[in-house]
């Protein structure tokens, strides 16, 4: 089969770093400094040192608080596997031309170049509003202003954590840890086998419990649409939304592509 090479976000912005930083070539130390420079984690970083502060402020009770900090690092995995599967797996937002620069840049792109570190952190303009959504309102419920500012510090400090760890399933580096190394393993399947499954990060436990978990890529046949989650050429035809900000839709192995570009 023809490959196509198609523009990701990461291609067509420019980046804070001077070159591309791409996980599968990349180190833990590398992965480390990188990290640390990226805008989206400073500003989460940043962000969850005001909530903090104006916990401080208008402090919830102690137990209030602590309830606060619980629930938004309970309800935050059921959060991203219902976004996950149901909203950046979506088979709608494509079809409509105010949301598929959207779905373009907060997954079809990660999929298309899974390793590339700019493409893989969420854009703030999606990820702070949700964030805010997911635990401010419970925060609020359980303790009052203090609540909603501990639980947003909680949903900034856990969306590091699991975009850090998100990056660890596509660093080159063979993680010690059996638990890393489980999670891994089936992101790369979701990555590499079939997407439909697997779309927890760093908890499966929701995967579990709605039978989309799966740990022996033995278990299911290839996904021919693993790479280009269902927009296929023949999707573009109808809906050519995506596919006119890409200059294209990308066919074959995101590795074998990308390969490919770089020697261009």
């Amino acid at each position: 089969m023809k490959e196509t090479h198609v523009k990701t976000a990461a291609a067509a912005s420019t980046s804070i770093w001077k070159k591309a930083h791409h996980l599968d070539r990349m180190n833990l130390k590398d992965l480390w400094i990188a990290y640390f420079q990226y805008p989206a984690i400073l500003t989460y970083i940043a962000l969850s040192i005001v909530s903090i502060g104006l916990w401080m402020w208008r402090p919830a009770p102690l137990a209030q608080s602590l309830a606060a900090i619980a629930v938004a690092i309970l309800v935050y995995p059921l959060v991203w596997y219902c976004l996950h599967r149901w909203v950046l797996h979506s088979q709608w937002m494509w079809k409509h031309k105010w949301l598929a620069a959207t779905w373009k840049r907060i997954h079809y792109d990660h999929h298309q170049d899974p390793n590339h570190l700019g493409i893989l952190f969420g854009a703030l303009h999606t990820t702070l509003p949700t964030i805010l959504i997911a635990t401010a309102p419970i925060g609020w419920l359980i303790g009052g202003f203090g609540g909603a500012a501990i639980a947003t510090a909680t949903g900034l400090i856990t969306t590091c954590v699991y975009e850090f760890f998100h990056c660890i399933q596509h660093l080159a580096y063979k993680p010690k840890a059996k638990f890393i190394v489980m999670m891994k393993t089936r992101h790369m399947a979701h990555h590499f086998h079939d997407e439909t499954g697997n779309f927890g990060i760093t908890n499966y436990f929701w995967d579990r419990l709605f039978n989309t978990l799966y740990d022996r890529v033995s278990d299911r046949k290839k996904s021919p649409t693993v790479f280009n989650l269902g927009y296929t050429p023949e999707v573009a035809k109808v809906y050519p939304y995506v596919a006119d900000l890409s200059g294209g839709v990308a066919t074959g192995h995101p590795v074998d592509r990308i390969r490919a570009s770089m020697k261009k």
